[in-house]
């Protein structure tokens, strides 16, 4: 439920009186903390609350943020958090919270996600590069799309690939997450006419420069059809994967 229908329900079922209303409209675009500026309008441009970046945050600034975000919103999303940053959170939220302290991330929500009729496979090279695998399928479940796993499938070893060739043709959206040189994409874009969304990690070896390297192999792959995200950003793949999805069911 976006924020304004939230206010609306509150008022209508006399939660709220109609000053309390007035005040919470007029700081909905925007609410103003000693330390941040919460984006409360983001759920009408992006469909989706604002996101909260927990690195670096105090613990106490990520579940404040979090309650404000959530009170409005009736959900909120949390990555790159600690396990302590996620311990307060699951204390805070109880039951309404889902936890993955793999990807580092937390989601909490007043409403049951239903699952679209859409599946994105997420492949990732190496098993050091599951957290942010990770990351993507805890992102595409909390915006309801399914996933499929296909972990340890880097190209130094591509019988493994071979191997998944009917999994990788029969997929609609994939996202691949690799390191080191990050020629994973380039290799699995040629095996199908699905579109890529490429995330380079920062595992490997010094010359990897904490994934530079696999971000500008990724950029300058000769394969068509690779958007390439951040380093690390195995989030911003999931919600370009559901924003893809989102876009096709809508002009359907």
């Amino acid at each position: 439920m976006d924020p304004i229908k939230n206010i609306l329900k509150k008022l209508d079922n006399k939660e709220i009186s109609a000053e309390e209303a007035e005040e919470m409209l007029k700081k909905n675009l925007s609410e103003s903390l000693s330390y941040a500026t919460i984006d409360h309008s983001r759920t009408y441009f992006k469909n989706f609350p604002e996101v909260i970046y927990a690195d670096k945050k105090t613990n106490e600034q990520v579940t404040d943020l979090a309650i404000k975000i959530y009170e409005n919103s009736s959900k909120v999303m949390i990555t790159k958090a600690s396990k302590d940053k996620l311990e307060d959170l699951k204390e805070e939220f109880s039951k309404n919270i889902k936890i993955n302290e793999l990807a580092g991330m937390a989601f909490a929500s007043k409403e049951k996600i239903s699952l679209q009729d859409h599946k994105v496979l997420v492949i990732c090279a190496g098993t050091t590069d599951i957290p942010i695998a990770e990351e993507a399928i805890f992102t595409l479940a909390c915006l309801g799309i399914d996933s499929e796993k296909l972990y340890d499938v880097g190209i130094a070893g591509l019988s493994r690939v071979v191997h998944n060739l009917d999994v990788i043709r029969s997929a609609k959206t994939i996202i691949t997450v690799a390191g080191m040189e990050g020629a994973l994409p380039s290799v699995i874009s040629g095996l199908t006419s699905a579109p890529i969304i490429a995330v380079p990690t920062s595992i490997g070896y010094g010359s990897s420069m904490n994934g530079l390297s696999a971000l500008l192999t990724m950029l300058n792959s000769c394969s068509p059809g690779i958007g390439v995200v951040n380093i690390d950003n195995g989030f911003g793949a999931g919600f370009l994967a559901w924003s893809f999805i989102n876009s096709i069911n809508y002009a359907q």
